[in-house]
């Protein structure tokens, strides 16, 4: 794995990419404006870092991370991630996603939409929920006692596995929470959303969620 494709640059995306950058990835960055907007983005990560378009990103990245606002998940492309590592870091927001009746009857779950969306993908969840800010600040060596652990979230095997060694060269220890629909454990509202976790906290964050109905 060479090159980390982040369609979207907005908090999540920007700091990714300027981790991806800092352990030795080329990055290729877009966003819903045209690569031109991204000229300063681009700029201060150096000459490892390029902007384009969605589909130029999707078919020059090894692993692609997803982190667009959810409403514009339709908008991501779909042939060129066939048999790709996607990363989905989205959450729901109905204020700004509007209602999604399977999000809202707690049918499905962010990451399930996704891989829907990317049949051919093979999607895992991670860096949903951390401040932005604390991945460029909160990552420290392997074996730091009390590292910070982070929650994947996935059907495939070998591509959770990608994701944690990824993880872990970026400075976090991981908590696999089981296949895509046990990503509500970790969406917003629950115990390990936001708050900074060691594994066993985050564990027993997990095992102590409650779906929105049971609230």
């Amino acid at each position: 794995m060479k090159t980390i494709g982040l369609i979207g640059a907005g908090r999540i995306g920007s700091q990714v990419a300027r981790l991806a950058v800092a352990h030795g990835y080329d990055v290729v960055i877009s966003n819903s404006r045209g690569p031109e907007t991204l000229a300063g983005l681009v700029a201060e990560l150096g000459s490892r870092a390029r902007a384009a378009t969605p589909t130029e990103v999707a078919k020059a990245g090894d692993v692609v991370v997803v982190t667009i606002p959810l409403k514009a998940i339709d908008s991501v492309p779909v042939e060129p991630l066939s048999g790709k590592l996607v990363i989905d870091t989205n959450n729901y927001y109905p204020q700004r996603d509007g209602h999604i009746r399977e999000l809202d009857d707690e049918s499905m779950t962010t990451a399930e939409l996704l891989q829907r969306h990317l049949p051919e993908s093979k999607v895992v969840k991670a860096f949903n929920h951390i401040y932005a800010a604390q991945l460029t600040t909160d990552g420290k060596p392997p074996g730091t006692p009390n590292r910070r652990a982070l929650v994947i979230a996935g059907d495939d095997a070998a591509a959770k596995a990608v994701v944690t060694r990824l993880l872990d060269l970026f400075g976090f220890d991981t908590v696999d929470a089981g296949p895509l629909k046990e990503g509500w454990r970790i969406q917003r509202d629950t115990p390990g959303y936001g708050p900074r976790r060691n594994a066993a906290e985050l564990r027993a964050d997990l095992a102590a969620a409650k779906r929105y109905r049971d609230m």
